[in-house]
C-alpha cells in the first residue's frame, strides 16, 4: 500500500492545485539565493521539497503511531497486564 502511493507520488503529470500563502519577503529571498545551491530550478520548487520532506516524515510518525496503538490494544485484548506493556514500551522509547 505504500509503495503504491510512492509510486503515484512520483509521476510527474499529477493533478496540482494553485494555492496563495504569504510568506515573509526576507525567506522568499534566502529561498531564491539556497535553491540553486541545492540543485532547484527555482524556489518554488524548493518549497514543495520542503513540503514534502516534512510530510513524509509527519506521515511516517502518524502511521507508526497507529501501528502501535493497534499492538497495544491488541496485548491488552490477549490479557497482556499492563505493568508489562508500560514497560515494553518505556523500553523500546530508552533505545530509539
Amino acid at each position: 500500500m505504500k509503495t503504491n502511493k510512492i509510486t503515484k507520488r512520483l509521476h510527474k503529470d499529477r493533478p496540482m492545485t494553485m494555492v496563495s500563502i504569504r510568506i515573509p519577503d526576507d525567506v522568499i529571498e534566502d529561498l531564491k539565493r539556497v535553491a540553486p545551491m541545492l540543485g532547484f530550478s527555482g524556489y518554488q520548487a524548493l518549497i514543495k521539497a520542503y513540503i514534502g520532506q516534512g510530510l513524509r516524515v509527519d506521515l511516517e510518525r502518524l502511521e507508526n503511531s497507529l501501528e502501535i496503538s493497534a499492538l497495544i490494544e491488541s496485548l491488552r485484548k490477549k490479557g497482556v497486564q499492563e505493568e508489562i506493556i508500560s514497560s515494553a514500551i518505556a523500553e523500546a522509547q530508552s533505545s530509539s
